[in-house]
């Protein structure tokens, strides 16, 4: 049964394990909004920058949550990958999270081979098999572990395929892969645990849809794709 999933994800990632960055270059911008118990409350906006052999992604995020017209709830941040062919040289964030400031600043280490991040969670080296837990990028589904976008933190992934799925989202069809990506520590806290499904557009190779449950039903769902 192990080979068999082995070799089953080996066919399903066939087609996009050899893309890299350049894949996205027919794309200049990712519109995703971002639901609440069905309710839209703000937006993950990627914008795509290239100069020769160097893209830029940057990324704008806001949402915010409400009770009886009272906040209780407010992020808003911005944060900057920069890729040299298909290797990540640099990664900025800033967020504002109720008040308090949140950051990761990440720089490639080409002599040692290795990141090193100054985060507002975490400060220290990192493996280069890591990537930014962003949602532009359909990598996020072969790490083994992603690094935090907001506060630098490092956690262990475990995805796996649940199955080929037919979504609408804002009236267009998609043929999409569904995956489940969660902590391959289950022991963590629950609000720090990772514990999404994920839905790839068999198509385009970008992800069109994030459903998690923290406090409510959360969405984030692909708005325009330019």
């Amino acid at each position: 049964m192990k080979k068999f999933l082995i070799v089953l994800l080996t066919i399903l990632f066939s087609s996009i394990s050899l893309a890299h960055i350049g894949h996205y270059n027919k794309f200049d911008k990712i519109e995703m909004e971002i639901l609440r118990n069905n309710e839209v409350i703000g937006y993950n906006n990627y914008f795509f920058e290239r100069d020769g052999e160097t893209t830029t992604v940057k990324n704008q995020y806001k949402f915010e949550v409400k009770l009886l017209s009272a906040t209780i709830f407010k992020v808003e941040g911005y944060g900057e990958e920069i890729y040299l062919n298909d290797r990540l040289i640099s990664f900025q964030s800033k967020t504002l999270q109720n008040k308090k400031e949140k950051f990761v600043s990440l720089k490639l280490d080409k002599n040692k081979k290795i990141f090193n991040i100054k985060g507002s969670s975490y400060s220290g080296e990192a493996s280069l098999k890591n990537i930014i837990g962003n949602w532009w990028s359909h990598k996020i589904l072969q790490a083994e572990s992603q690094i935090s976008p907001i506060s630098g933190s490092i956690k262990e992934q475990l995805v796996t395929f649940i199955g080929k799925e037919n979504v609408a989202i804002n009236g267009k069809e998609f043929e999409t892969n569904h995956f489940k990506l969660t902590s391959k520590d289950m022991t963590l806290p629950e609000d720090k645990r990772l514990n999404f499904d994920i839905w790839l557009d068999k198509k385009t190779s970008v992800i069109v849809k994030v459903t998690y449950k923290r406090m409510g039903n959360w969405e984030y769902r692909l708005k325009n794709i330019e």
